[in-house]
């Protein structure tokens, strides 16, 4: 059989390097740089440059964009902080968050953001990890006054106006009422930055400080989560947290409603999003709708990255472009470069 040493076959290899090639000689994507991992051995392409226009030829070290791919590292700092019992799972947020505290809920998402009734209890830490605070984008909700209002106060971080700093940004979000109860409802994204904010007051230090000594400095990304918290000798988070970080935390009616976000943006997604569940910071996929295993836990970023870890078959993978996911493109990519690389897989 056509083998390699890192459990991929040479055959496989090679198809992942010319999917990716013709990705970039479409003119569409200027240039990749993926990585797949199985075992001990790793295997990395570099192909193209960093610019349509041309500029420096792309290599393993290449600088990019994280966009929402960073979300599995945020959720690693707060479970350090679960791992050291500075937090709990039920613990309300509101003696580090006052901000959040007695919140207005909308009586209607599509309603007046002072058509309110009082939050039936209040927002939890677990609230947060799931994407469940009450607050997020919504696409349910495009285009009404509470979705409105998270644009024009300025809270949504991936705007054309930098963000204020985190006690300033902090207390815009405290001036909007929740669009939903809190643990009823997933919606994506806003959960990360408060995690951020918690991270910070609970510690008393600056986030990106704590998040680079507990978990980059240490790690020097990516495998740890696949190797149940441990990289190399060293334990990054318990065997517990991350278990629970890598499966699913929704419920039926929650998974439905992420999933729904997914198929609606059909035009970006191309299976993005379409794991079916949601673990803290990342996607469990619950059913199998592509190539990819039950298990399967990851996540994409809106910049054009990809980042998954597959425990049945031992697959680490990173997919970095330079390319936002406001054209198909990159989503095509994405999903082109892990249909290639479960055909690669040596049994």
């Amino acid at each position: 059989m056509d083998k390699s040493n890192s459990g991929f076959s040479e055959a496989g290899l090679r198809k992942i390097r010319d999917v990716l090639t013709r990705h970039v000689d479409s003119g569409k994507i200027p240039g990749v740089v993926a990585l797949v991992g199985r075992g001990e051995e790793t295997h990395v392409e570099a192909i193209g440059t960093m610019r349509h226009d041309g500029g420096a030829p792309m290599s393993r070290d290449t600088i990019f964009r994280m966009a929402s791919t960073s979300k599995p590292v945020t959720m690693a700092a707060s479970m350090a902080l679960l791992d050291d019992c500075r937090l709990r799972l039920d613990d309300p947020v509101d003696q580090w968050l006052p901000e959040l505290a007695g919140r207005q809920v909308l009586k209607r998402i599509d309603g007046p953001i002072d058509d309110t009734e009082p939050a039936r209890r209040p927002i939890t830490v677990r609230d947060l990890m799931t994407s469940t605070f009450g607050l997020g984008i919504d696409l349910t909700a495009v285009g009404s006054p509470i979705f409105n209002a998270i644009f024009e106060n300025g809270v949504f971080s991936q705007g054309a106006a930098p963000l204020p700093e985190q006690d300033e940004w902090m207390r815009r979000l405290g001036t909007l009422p929740l669009m939903r109860q809190p643990g009823e409802h997933w919606q994506y994204h806003l959960s990360h930055d408060v995690l951020g904010v918690l991270v910070s007051r609970v510690t008393g230090r600056p986030f990106e400080t704590f998040l680079r000594e507990r978990v980059l400095d240490p790690l020097g990304m990516f495998r740890m989560l696949l190797d149940h918290g441990m990289h190399g000798t060293e334990r990054i988070l318990s065997r517990p947290a991350v278990e629970l970080m890598t499966t699913n935390r929704l419920t039926p009616e929650q998974e439905a409603a992420r999933s729904t976000l997914a198929r609606n943006a059909v035009n970006v997604s191309f299976g993005q999003g379409q794991q079916g569940g949601w673990g803290f910071g990342m996607a469990v996929r619950t059913y199998r709708g592509d190539y990819a295993p039950l298990g399967q836990f990851g996540w994409d970023g809106g910049t054009g990255t990809s980042a998954y870890a597959d425990p049945e078959n031992g697959i680490t993978g990173i997919l970095l472009t330079q390319v936002g996911l406001t054209t198909a493109a990159p989503a095509q990519l994405i999903h082109d470069f892990w249909t290639t690389v479960y055909q690669a897989v040596d049994a």
